[in-house]
């Protein structure tokens, strides 16, 4: 079955996120605590995956072995759209909310938003990949998604300016690693997420992030 996805990060005031707070936070603390949701983080971190284009072949060209499939199906599991945040955002407990509606239709300038949007794919998955488990553990919050007041999004930006920060050779193997397709001139993961949390920090937003199925 096909599927639509996004990940968005956008900068709000401190009194946008306040409104969301109840509903997001307790969301994220529910994904995060999901039976098998830290076993899979850690068994991760202990051993990352292989270069995806390794991961449905008999053998790579280098010759090293492909990636065992129940960790690769461990990793999605852990980087697809948690259901709690998922339901939340598509209006399953409070049909009156959904995210499209009250937090990305808010007329947002162009600097206050990053939307990635993948038919069949997941853009944290494949942003977590590209950075590895020690950089994706400088980003707050839990698998992608986040909700912080301005004063933690700026607490939080040097630990992401790190996460982001590549010499020429690792920011041409994170390309690599980054499997998703974008339209000629549309941001990619590695770059979206630190513009637009720099921008906020500038103005003195707080930042959402939320990881959700569309259709």
């Amino acid at each position: 079955m096909g599927f639509t996805s996004v990940w968005a990060v956008t900068a709000h005031p401190d009194t946008t996120i306040a409104a969301l707070a109840p509903r997001l936070l307790p969301a994220l603390r529910a994904d995060r605590a999901r039976p098998g949701a830290r076993e899979r983080w850690e068994t991760w971190r202990r051993a990352p995956l292989p270069d995806h284009r390794t991961w449905y072949a008999a053998a790579s060209a280098s010759g090293a072995p492909p990636a065992d499939p129940a960790a690769v199906e461990a990793f999605h599991a852990l980087t697809c759209p948690g259901p709690a945040v998922d339901d939340v955002c598509g209006g399953v407990p409070d049909p009156g909310f959904r995210v499209v509606d009250d937090v990305w239709d808010q007329d947002l300038a162009e600097e206050d938003g990053f939307f990635s949007v993948h038919a069949k794919e997941y853009a944290v998955s494949s942003l977590f990949h590209s950075l590895g488990p020690a950089r994706a553990a400088l980003l707050p919050g839990w698998c992608g998604n986040f909700l912080l007041t301005a004063a933690e999004a700026a607490a939080a930006l040097p630990a992401v300016e790190r996460a982001f920060a590549f010499s020429a050779a690792e920011r041409a193997a994170a390309e690599a690693r980054d499997w998703l397709w974008y339209p000629d001139g549309e941001e990619s993961v590695l770059d979206g997420p630190p513009r637009v949390w720099r921008a906020a920090v500038a103005k003195g937003y707080g930042l959402c992030a939320v990881a959700v199925h569309v259709s």
